[in-house]
């Protein structure tokens, strides 16, 4: 067997651990983890295309809702020499995990980039700390309108003026859950929807579908403006605040 099979053995045995621990936190609570597998190799590559975008410039990124690391291990190989990375994920056997793979990834050492993973929630992260570039893997359409108003202004806060976020969220859910769902937690959904198709109108630079992922997904890019203002969550007219 040579290092190339033994490479690709152990890739694929990694990718099948993380699938079962993705599906078993599911199970125990699929409304934060929001779906039943990780994100795959064309999701992640979108959500991080303003990382490479924006090489060879250091960067502070920032990813909210990291799950078992597929969009981290994404990103850390686009870290330029001299970027920051800041992790956060709430759920505490996902935070191992992603430690884990930060202190094992060869590419750190070579571009001393500084990454740390917060276990914590991204509207309670503690820092003064501004990013150019923001990657949310949160289940927006899980929570309710007011988390995601918290979460949204959060990251409008969090980023540079100029500064870009990119999210994603799965194709059909809404029609779904109006086929699935009480009315109850359909009018929710229909709620959030709302909440960021405002959002998407104030500050969407792009929106592309990545259908080779499971499901497929649309990628949203917004980008705070380059003006500065106390309060920059858009009213529910479309208009800033």
């Amino acid at each position: 067997m040579n290092d190339r099979t033994t490479s690709h053995d152990r890739v694929l045995t990694q990718r099948n651990a993380e699938g079962w621990m993705f599906l078993i936190e599911a199970a125990r609570d699929l409304r934060t983890t929001g779906a039943v597998a990780p994100s795959g190799k064309a999701l992640a590559r979108v959500l991080t295309d303003p990382v490479r975008a924006q090489a060879p410039h250091p960067l502070a990124v920032l990813e909210a809702g990291a799950g078992t690391g597929p969009v981290t291990r994404a990103l850390i190989p686009r870290l330029s020499r001299g970027s920051r990375l800041d992790i956060v994920e709430a759920n505490p056997r996902f935070a191992t995990r992603l430690r884990r793979l930060v202190t094992t990834h060869p590419h750190l050492t070579a571009t001393s980039a500084q990454v740390t993973v917060h276990q914590t929630y991204v509207e309670q992260l503690d820092t003064d700390q501004r990013y150019d570039v923001i990657v949310s893997g949160l289940p927006l359409t899980n929570f309710t309108p007011a988390q995601v108003e918290r979460i949204m202004a959060r990251y409008l806060e969090l980023l540079h003026p100029g500064g870009t976020l990119t999210y994603f969220s799965y194709l059909g859910t809404r029609k779904a859950r109006a086929l699935t769902a009480s009315r109850t937690e359909a009018r929710r959904h229909a709620a959030v929807d709302e909440i960021m198709a405002t959002y998407q109108r104030t500050y969407a630079t792009g929106r592309w579908t990545v259908w080779a992922n499971l499901p497929p997904a649309h990628v949203w890019q917004l980008r705070r403006p380059l003006v500065s203002a106390d309060r920059l969550a858009p009213r529910s007219d479309g208009a800033s605040r």
